[in-house]
């Protein structure tokens, strides 16, 4: 007998998995500068690949419980919480008081999103 795993975690699990591999694509050159701009370019696009290949189908499944704005906004939250993580441990740069109230804030925003009052 299979376990179906709800959809919202279905949707969350591939969001997570889908911004690893776009932090990777977007900052992951950063510790590379020495790099030429095309090559990293390129490689970048190759992870993006797989990133466009859990996003599509997070956002295809998630589709049928939630509306578009409120995959964006758990997109965005999941994307900042990942970078967050990369900021720190990959490219070794902490993050200060400030990023941690505007993160705060764009929370804040995303939990009006889906109040439902």
């Amino acid at each position: 007998m299979a376990l179906a795993l709800p959809v919202p975690a279905v949707t969350i699990g591939l969001l997570l998995l889908s911004n690893i591999f776009m932090t990777f694509a977007w900052y992951g050159h950063l510790k590379y500068k020495a790099a030429p701009l095309i090559t990293v370019i390129l490689i970048s696009w190759g992870i993006a690949f797989f990133e466009y290949l859990l996003q599509v189908p997070a956002n295809r499944i998630g589709h049928s419980v939630m509306s578009a704005a409120e995959l964006k906004t758990i997109q965005e939250v999941i994307s900042l919480t990942v970078f967050a993580v990369f900021s720190i441990l990959v490219l070794k740069e902490p993050l200060s008081w400030n990023h941690a109230l505007g993160f705060s804030l764009i929370a804040a925003g995303a939990a009006c999103i889906f109040y439902k009052g």
